[in-house]
């Protein structure tokens, strides 16, 4: 049984706009070594706390169900495995991966139709069902679609008891070989096939002429509201969009489309650490909170690696990579603390409290940046030390890509804390550093860099 409907607010307090993020995906020939690289910055409420979790792959009970976010659905036999990135307080998540090299990426939009304000599955929660439930990525938009005509979307996508922010659902869903813009208008959708260049998708609608796959009464629909005379070629964007600059919302692409054939995860890390173009958010309301970049090689014997920030702000954090093994071992410092039962988003009415939902590594994030704000010399000491272990771990990842070495039991990757040099180390302790950055990485490939020391408070 669902819960009852938020309180309507009135019109004139509804949301003005959707948060700006930015999702990019780039094919070959555009990358270097031929891989598919994925990236998505996730702009949401400033004080609003994201974390990393991983989820086995499951079977279960015929007739089972699943809780999500605000509503209960019937379950599948089979779930895969994934690893998301999620504000702390839902069940979906705005960004993730599955062990089959899927990876989804939400994007909360305003079109001419109202979104619903009554509960029922959040965009974030169909990220998470198409990752469990898809191997590819057509899988996963089937899936999404399919949730959507017997679920429908809508309820708050804030933490906020004072005021519903309902959207409709953007999501790039991404594999090695392919990828799909899906938009989405209340039950309605409209999707595109991708699988050369370069691609960006944001808080507006990017859909135009080009549709390679749509909802069977989409255009009865828009014909029904007025929205398209029937006659005119179909434009899902113009058809539905509030605004007339629908189409001009990417920053960060033209520099992706400058790079020749040279994208790296280095280079999707650098574009959404971006703010003079406004890729990476840091306004008065928005923060980007998280941020996801995955590299996916076309020859399924090579894994796939996926980097997390975990943290806000990328230009402050670093990227730590993590890759499907047979035995992932979680990292506590990267999950908020559960509350179970007493959560108040799981509460009616909704959203009474506002718990404290920090992790360890997001405790340790906000003093590093209070080092880097305050303190000059010692800041940039810090960014240089963080920044350092990034390239690390990129150079172990791009170890592990070009070795012909299968990733076994005896080699999996494993989550560590983060690892400095003797040298670094006794620089952290001088700042009296509390820094527990969760890196995924192989002893034996990182170890021949630095003598690893697990740096603790």
């Amino acid at each position: 049984m669902r819960p009852p409907p938020l309180q309507e607010p009135s019109p004139g307090a509804r949301m003005a706009a959707a948060p700006p993020s930015y999702c990019f995906v780039a094919f070959p020939p555009c990358t270097k070594d031929g891989l598919v690289v994925f990236g998505k910055n996730s702009t949401r409420p400033r004080d609003e706390v994201q974390e990393v979790v991983y989820f086995a792959a499951a079977t279960h009970d015929p007739e089972s169900k699943v809780e999500c976010t605000y509503v209960e659905i019937d379950q599948v036999p089979k779930t895969h495995a994934i690893v998301l990135s999620r504000p702390a307080w839902l069940w979906g998540a705005e960004m993730g991966a599955n062990e089959h090299g899927v990876c989804i990426a939400n994007e909360a939009i305003i079109t001419k139709e109202p979104a619903s304000e009554i509960e029922a599955l959040l965009g974030m929660d169909l990220v998470r069902l198409g990752l469990e439930r898809g191997a590819t990525a057509k899988e996963a938009l089937d899936v999404i679609v399919s949730l959507l005509r017997e679920y429908g979307q809508g309820g708050n996508y804030y933490e906020d008891g004072n005021l519903c922010h309902a959207f409709q659902s953007a999501f790039l869903i991404v594999d090695r070989k392919e990828a799909w813009i899906l938009e989405t208008v209340g039950k309605y959708w409209a999707a595109e096939k991708i699988t050369e260049g370069v691609k960006c998708i944001c808080n507006q609608l990017s859909l135009t002429t080009r549709v390679d796959a749509e909802h069977p009464e989409l255009r009865s629909y828009a014909e029904s509201r007025g929205w398209w005379n029937g006659d005119a070629e179909f434009n899902f964007a113009k058809v539905f969009s509030l605004a007339e600059d629908h189409v001009k919302c990417c920053a960060g692409k033209e520099s992706l489309d400058n790079q020749d054939g040279g994208i790296s995860a280095q280079t999707m890390m650098d574009i959404l650490r971006d703010k003079a173009h406004g890729v990476c958010v840091d306004s008065e309301s928005f923060l980007t909170t998280a941020s996801m970049v995955s590299v996916l090689p076309h020859n399924h014997s090579s894994p796939c690696i996926h980097f997390f920030t975990g943290t806000p702000d990328p230009s402050r954090s670093i990227f730590k990579p993590f890759i499907f093994a047979d035995d992932v071992k979680q990292v506590p410092k990267v999950q908020s603390p559960s509350l179970g039962d007493d959560d108040p988003a799981k509460k009616i009415p909704r959203f009474q409290e506002k718990p404290d939902r920090r992790h360890e590594l997001y405790k340790a994030h906000e003093w590093a940046r209070s080092v880097i704000e305050t303190d000059e010399d010692k800041g940039k000491k810090l960014m240089r030390i963080m920044l350092d272990l990034e390239k690390q771990g990129l150079e172990a990842m791009e170890d592990i890509l070009s070795s012909t070495e299968k990733l076994s039991s005896s080699s999996e990757p494993q989550w560590m804390p983060l690892a400095f040099s003797q040298e670094d180390c006794k620089v952290l302790q001088a700042l009296k550093d509390n820094l527990y950055i969760a890196e995924f990485v192989r002893k034996k490939q990182l170890s021949r860099k630095c003598s690893l020391i697990a740096v603790s408070s």
